[in-house]
């Protein structure tokens, strides 16, 4: 018993050899990995097309498995292809080698232009990688190399899984694999070599060939042919006489008479570099045999000229800079400045010591020529130069802008200053040119921005050309307060405001524009009053506005009041149907005695007799057939006063006002109250016109849905129609019922005016006054980015490039979503202007590539068309064919500049140089030769040989080598027969 107690005292130290190792579990992890993705057994897709690499739909799937602690990532890549359907073909597909292999003799798809590095070098259109999950990960030693090696062939033998699985070792940037594919009875090994340094055995195709047949090692004496395909990449860097054409603007001519004030209107546009940097020639020869070509040490037949199979891909220029997009974007920077007009010019912007402004009284006519006699029209240069002389009184120092700029800028916004004519014509621009009703005009519905011929619209790009060019931000702040001033002067003098179409503010367009549109409303009401003339029934005096305003300002809320049949009777109606004598238009309630008590009675109890000494005054036409109810005259439309105009910050303070008042019965009693002043006003022009007239008559006119009738039959059995008023008229103490008996018969220009255009328009300057530059800019960067948006389809109607359509209907439609809010974020804002910026550098790289390839240039109108089919094509795709290779009339093009970039390096190097260069054939060479020394080497090997042994079964064997100055590689696919080894 002591004997056997002794072995059970140390049981715990038996080691338990039947546990999972790290090693087993990660097996077994990968194992899973490949059953989840259901890659076990061969599946035999369809031979590859030509071009699928580039052409198809590349997926990956990714999972995280670990080794020990050790995470790796398993990604599974592959080509999305339709599947074939096995009809009994089962038994043949069981020794069929693995499609992997198959793949490897491809030839259709040899040096894809865009796909994985592994795809590239071993063509495979499926397949798993397994690398480390960080990326400064790496597995560098060669025991863990080979522990993974062995970890995926148990890994692949246990599943029964024929897709090649790698590993990746070394440093990610080394991009080094190794890997393994197996069938049944056959395995294919991916091996790889990557130096920095090109061996100078191996930098031909003899050194490469020796290698490939070394190491398939066929023990077959007459070796099996070897495929070859050749790939010869040339780089031009040097365009020589193909200069950039785009030139930065001429900011002297702007100013300077040889281009006119209207270039301020104009944006610029194009890449300041050029944005095509390289041009890359690949030649390929894709099928050679070993006999055919010699290529070596000494010797070589490889010439690029007679290549039978021409590429060319371009290399774009990183973010070339381009004048658009710099103009946008520091306009943008403005809008995160804080500082205030006061603080950037160091005055206060309105002062006026010993009223120095007081006679303002001339126009432009000193932009123009002298004028012997003061003519009594705008003096913009007057301002310009009291403005100037303040701003040196109080800074001691120059103007942000000179003179010439300044007025060439005011002139350009103000055209009306510098005409002869007096300043009494319509706000709206000119009426014989209708502003198109186009998509591109009506844009700035979508912005929130201003019409493209509209002052804000001109003001925002002149103040971003100010920004850019003149002066920055203190130039801004400058012109801004000239612009102030022109404001107040207008407003004083009677002025109205040239580029802003009449009528109400444009609830579609920016703050800013609404403003100035108010400010406009403010001088014409005051100019109707001041002068007494009459004005246009185009002019903003009409009762109904085509605008979102409405009776907004009155009866916000009574969207149901007045009627289609009130609308259609008051169209065309204006202040025109009074006579001379009653232009006159009242600030305060008329005091005219014989009107006392009148309103009331007429209302209550109004009838022939009471109301026989009234006489009808402000009438504008007949209502149809309609007459009064009780005295059996005719119902007149009254000539009523029209809402004010309001401004969407005044609507949304007037609703804020309103929700405030709460929906107590006071509350709701009160904001009914303030919403009635439009109404009160109808009311009482309506009396003034139908003397003797009740509350049914005027809703009748007013709101013809709250009068209902019926048809009844009378006494005598005659069927006629009996009115009555709604259920909502009768409630007792309404809204309706009180205005009535508190209206008197007044006609509308003998009331208190329901727009005060003095307050208003004291409002809006004072506005104007107080915005910041940060502030300007955020009101007007809506019309900056409009203007952007058609500078570039105006560049792109020009280019007729289609990928740039696609993309300018992007920016519109994300402009639109960002604009509408009031304060969009600067990120969103950067986004926009990013993207117009690169549809900038897509029009700038096709001018810079037609130049070079001189489409302009063809006389023959079919090789014109090949040549542009063939410039857009290298925009849109990674790489584009050369039709007829060098022989071709595009390949001429390109062999002719690479010819031009040699002569120009030869008679740049010095001739002592040449003379060290060795033989004469070699300086000969060197002299003449039309193309530089390639950039990169590329071969494919490819060959059919039974390995390792004769009777082994032929399986494909594949070498990729690719070198460039500075790296050299080797990627290699050998199979070889396991059945019995």
């Amino acid at each position: 018993m002591a004997a056997d107690s002794e072995p059970e005292s140390e049981v715990f130290e038996i080691t338990d050899f039947t546990t999972a190792s790290e090693w087993e579990r990660f097996i077994s992890k990968v194992e899973e990995v490949l059953n989840d993705w259901k890659l076990i057994g061969n599946s035999q897709g369809k031979p590859l097309e030509k071009g699928i690499f580039t052409s198809g739909t590349w997926e990956e799937r990714s999972d995280e498995i670990s080794f020990a602690d050790f995470k790796f990532s398993v990604t599974h890549h592959y080509l999305v292809q339709e599947s074939t359907e096995k009809e009994g073909k089962d038994e043949e597909s069981e020794d069929a080698i693995p499609q992997s292999m198959q793949d490897l003799l491809c030839m259709n798809n040899d040096f894809p232009p865009r796909a994985h590095c592994l795809v590239r070098w071993y063509g495979l259109r499926e397949f798993v990688v397994i690398a480390p999950a960080a990326h400064s990960d790496a597995v560098l030693s060669e025991s863990k190399c080979n522990l993974l090696l062995s970890s995926i062939s148990i890994a692949l033998g246990n599943t029964g899984c024929q897709v090649p699985l790698f590993v990746q070792i070394h440093h990610k940037w080394r991009r080094m694999y190794m890997g393994e594919c197996q069938g049944p009875g056959v395995r294919t090994d991916f091996e790889m070599v990557h130096l920095r340094k090109v061996p100078n055995q191996y930098t031909h195709l003899s050194g490469l060939l020796d290698i490939f047949k070394s190491k398939i090692g066929c023990p077959l004496t007459p070796l099996p042919p070897v495929s070859i395909a050749i790939r010869l990449t040339y780089v031009l860097q040097d365009w020589q006489q193909y200069f950039w054409p785009q030139q930065p603007p001429d900011i002297d001519a702007l100013v300077g008479g040889e281009v006119g004030g209207l270039e301020f209107g104009k944006l610029p546009f194009g890449a300041c570099e050029d944005p095509i940097s390289e041009l890359h020639l690949a030649t390929t020869w894709p099928h050679l045999t070993e006999g055919i070509i010699v290529d070596n040490d000494v010797y070589s037949d490889l010439d690029p000229v007679q290549a039978p199979h021409w590429s060319v891909r371009v290399r774009k220029a990183d973010n070339p800079q381009c004048l658009l997009g710099d103009f946008v974007t520091e306009f943008l920077k403005i809008c995160r400045r804080k500082e205030s007009t006061d603080e950037i010019l160091g005055r206060s912007p309105f002062e006026e010591e010993g009223r120095e402004v007081a006679d303002i009284t001339h126009a432009l006519s000193k932009l123009t020529e002298p004028a012997p006699v003061p003519i009594h029209k705008l003096s913009v240069s007057n301002m310009v130069h009291t403005a100037k002389k303040k701003i040196r009184k109080h800074r001691g120092e120059e103007s942000p802008l000179n003179t010439d700029v300044l007025n060439t800028i005011l002139l350009f916004l103000f055209p009306d200053a510098a005409s002869e004519k007096p300043l009494d014509a319509p706000a709206s621009v000119d009426n014989s040119n209708p502003p198109p009703e186009g998509e591109d005009y009506t844009l700035y519905n979508q912005f929130k921005s201003a019409p493209s011929d509209s002052l804000t619209y001109k003001l925002a790009l002149c103040l971003c050309m100010i920004n850019f060019y003149h002066g920055g931000l203190k130039g801004v702040a400058h012109l801004w307060q000239e612009f102030v001033l022109e404001m107040r002067f207008r407003w004083e003098n009677n002025f109205l405001i040239p580029g802003l179409t009449s009528g109400p503010p444009d609830l579609r367009c920016c703050l800013l524009h609404q403003k100035l549109q108010m400010l406009n409303c403010c001088i014409e009401r005051k100019k109707a009053r001041d002068e007494g003339k009459k004005t246009s029934p185009s002019d903003t005096i009409t009762t109904t506005y085509s605008g979102d305003a409405g009776k907004a300002g009155g009866q916000l809320g009574l969207d149901h009041l007045r009627d289609t049949e009130k609308e259609k009777g008051e169209v065309g109606k204006s202040w025109d149907s009074w006579s001379d004598s009653e232009e006159e238009f009242f600030e305060c309630l008329s005091d005219t005695e014989d009107l006392k008590g009148n309103g009331q009675e007429s209302g209550k109890k109004g009838g022939p007799k009471e109301v026989a000494n009234l006489k009808p005054e402000g009438r504008l036409h007949q209502h149809g057939k309609l007459t009064l109810l009780h005295n059996g005259e005719p119902l007149y439309i009254p000539v009523t006063q029209e809402p004010a105009p309001m401004t969407e910050d005044l609507l949304e303070e007037q609703s804020e006002v309103l929700a405030k008042l709460g929906t107590s019965a006071e509350g709701a009693h009160l904001r009914a109250r303030m919403q009635s002043a439009c109404l009160l006003s109808d009311m009482e022009s309506f009396k003034a016109a139908n003397p003797g007239c009740f509350l049914e008559d005027f809703v009748r006119w007013y709101s013809p849905r709250d009068y209902i009738e019926e048809e009844v039959t009378d006494e005598k059995g005659n069927v006629v129609l009996k009115g009555e008023l709604s259920a909502r008229m009768k409630i007792p103490s309404n809204m309706w019922v009180e205005a009535w008996e508190t209206a008197k018969p007044i006609p509308a220009r003998r009331q208190r005016r329901l727009f005060d255009d003095t307050r208003e328009a004291e409002k809006v300057l004072h506005y104007l006054a107080m915005q910041k530059p940060a502030d300007l800019a955020r009101h007007l960067l809506p019309c900056v980015i409009h203007a952007a948006v058609l500078k570039v389809k105006e560049e792109e109607s020009l280019e007729n490039i289609s990928s740039v359509k696609k993309i300018i209907k992007q920016i519109i439609a994300h402009s639109s979503k960002v604009l509408h809010f009031p304060n969009p974020e600067d990120k969103k804002l950067e986004e926009i202007i990013l993207q117009i910026t690169n549809v900038e550098a897509i029009i700038a790289r096709a001018r810079s590539l037609k130049a070079k390839f001189g489409t302009e240039k063809c006389e023959q109108e079919e090789e014109k068309e090949d040549l542009e089919r063939f410039v857009s094509c290298l925009l849109e795709h990674p790489e584009v064919s050369v039709t007829g290779a060098g022989r071709g009339h595009a390949g001429r093009i390109i062999h002719k500049l690479f010819v031009n970039a040699q002569r120009a390096a030869a008679v740049a190097v010095p001739e002592e140089e040449l003379k060290r260069s060795g033989c004469p054939e070699e300086r000969r060479q060197n002299s003449v030769s039309d193309f530089p020394p390639p950039a990169g080497r590329e071969l494919i090997l490819r060959a059919t040989v039974p390995r390792p042994a004769p009777y082994s079964k032929a399986l494909p064997q594949r070498m990729y080598s690719v070198f460039t100055k500075e790296d050299f590689r080797l990627a290699g696919a050998f199979s070889s027969d396991t059945s019995f080894f």
